[in-house]
């Protein structure tokens, strides 16, 4: 894992806006779950990652969610989390590789600076936990419960380049 990220890379929304990485972090912290929508693993863990970027919605935070696939993937894939959160599709795997992940899913929390603040590979619930125990001292604000009680198991997650 990088300590911080490329600031020229360019992430796209579902919807197509496209920005650059310091461009999104203009005005909050990007706080972002990274799902690779062809593991089944992922799908389990979809309501978990739902119940933890809704903890932050009206945190001084940028929460979303990147799926390494197509944009109209995504849509299938997430269903009706499209449209709740901010998504990225990243079919290339850019981000994945310019934050140097080795494990999907991910948890990455970066600072405005581009600095990485924390992050979590794999479903590793006590890392995960860590992560957003920072973020929600970060943000003065309220901490999810990692695990919750409808939490998968944890695992090690698979290889993020696929």
């Amino acid at each position: 894992m990088v300590t911080e990220a490329p600031s020229d890379l360019t992430l796209t929304t579902l919807g197509g806006q496209s920005h650059t990485l310091l461009e999104w972090l203009t005005t909050f912290h990007l706080v972002a779950v990274l799902l690779d929508p062809f593991t089944s693993e992922s799908a389990w863990l979809l309501p978990s990652v739902g119940r933890i970027l809704r903890t932050y919605d009206e945190a001084d935070c940028r929460v979303a969610i990147v799926v390494t696939c197509t944009i109209e993937e995504a849509h299938q894939f997430l269903g009706p989390y499209a449209k709740e959160f901010l998504t990225f599709a990243d079919a290339d795997r850019t981000l994945v590789k310019g934050l140097d992940l080795e494990r999907l899913p991910a948890l990455v929390h970066i600072r405005q600076d581009l600095s990485i603040a924390g992050s979590a590979e794999g479903w590793r619930p006590a890392e995960w936990r860590a992560v957003t125990e920072n973020l929600s001292r970060a943000m003065s604000w309220t901490r999810p419960t990692i695990p919750g009680p409808r939490d998968p198991g944890a695992y090690e997650g698979t290889p993020a380049l696929g």
